[in-house]
């Protein structure tokens, strides 16, 4: 995010922002993103396909897409892809590494999903992406606060939690030291990938999922910005954390630290906002139209890959379009 922005252009994106907030956009054609002169902004279309073959991708172009998400193959069957891939007209622009276990106790544990992780930046390179979805590890088993108890404090040097919640928080002292071992085990391992992604010219995107984590903005920016490295960004899923703060906070905070975006929809439960369950997009508690104009506040061009949900590819489209011209 550009931290000093002219008075110009501070009111042209809050014209944008609070458009998005409900105001309205204006009717805009399904179709007409990259048209749409309410953003400057350009986002590309994409699905996950973990290992593509030409039928697929056709099918893909067909419906709108400008390129997928793919799986850890070898460097040679990566290239291969790649190469079918372009001639349907598509980029794979990243590849989907999932979760580590960088915290565990277990040395070979940790080894393994080392040399895996080093295996999807390879893959990616020979794709031909300029990312690898990372998630470094989870932690559980202990008692941990509800989504909307948080109230996280934490030593910016380390970003060791100090608290989760107001008041006591003597219940909580297991997940705050397993939280605290999470991010010293997780820094030190992805500091020792970024020479290879430097290499590789491939970007480290670390993201946020139901791993008990970093799961408020400021403690998530943290983190990732604690690299200090153009190899190390985040891969933000605008719908894995709404039970914890609406989508467009996490984008305003993490600001030009966004390398990837990936496209759910949760919707939150009536009764209780910390829980509620997966929909496909647009169906869901996110608000559509207030992230479309967040992204475009933070200056963010880039893919917005769907990840899950029940639609045809068609519809997938259809709907992507409606969030990227503002609806």
């Amino acid at each position: 995010m550009k931290p000093n922005l002219s008075r110009r252009e501070f009111l042209a994106a809050s014209t944008v922002f609070a458009a998005g907030l409900g105001f309205g956009l204006g009717a805009v054609p399904c179709g007409a993103r990259a048209a749409d002169p309410a953003f400057k902004t350009k986002l590309l279309k994409a699905l996950i396909v973990n290992k593509p073959a030409e039928d697929e991708l056709k099918r893909l172009k067909a419906a709108g897409f400008d390129g997928l998400e793919a799986g850890i193959l070898p460097p040679q069957e990566a290239e291969g892809c790649r190469k079918v891939a372009e001639k349907c007209g598509l980029r794979i622009h990243s590849v989907l590494r999932g979760w580590a276990e960088f915290n565990s106790d277990d040395p070979a544990k940790v080894a393994q999903t080392f040399a895996v992780t080093e295996d999807a930046l390879r893959a990616a390179q020979a794709y031909g992406a300029d990312a690898v979805l990372l998630v470094p590890c989870r932690i559980g088993g202990m008692k941990i606060p509800a989504p909307r108890q948080f109230a996280i404090k934490f030593k910016s040097k380390t970003g060791h939690l100090t608290r989760v919640v107001a008041g006591d928080n003597a219940p909580y002292a297991d997940y705050i030291k397993a939280h605290n071992h999470a991010t010293d085990t997780s820094r030190e391992a992805i500091k020792r990938l970024i020479p290879l992604a430097e290499k590789c010219r491939v970007v480290i995107a670390l993201e946020n999922v139901w791993n008990n984590l970093w799961v408020q903005p400021k403690v998530f920016r943290n983190f990732v910005a604690s690299f200090k490295s153009p190899w190390v960004k985040a891969y933000l899923d605008l719908g894995n954390h709404v039970k914890y703060a609406p989508s467009e906070e996490w984008i305003l905070a993490l600001g030009s630290l966004i390398a990837k975006c990936h496209v759910k929809d949760f919707k939150l439960a009536a009764d209780d906002p910390g829980a509620g369950n997966f929909v496909n997009i647009r169906d869901g508690s996110v608000r559509w139209p207030a992230v479309r104009a967040a992204l475009e506040k933070t200056r963010y061009n880039g893919w917005l890959t769907i990840e899950g949900g029940d639609l045809s590819a068609q519809e997938h489209s259809r709907r992507l379009d409606l969030i990227i011209a503002g609806r």
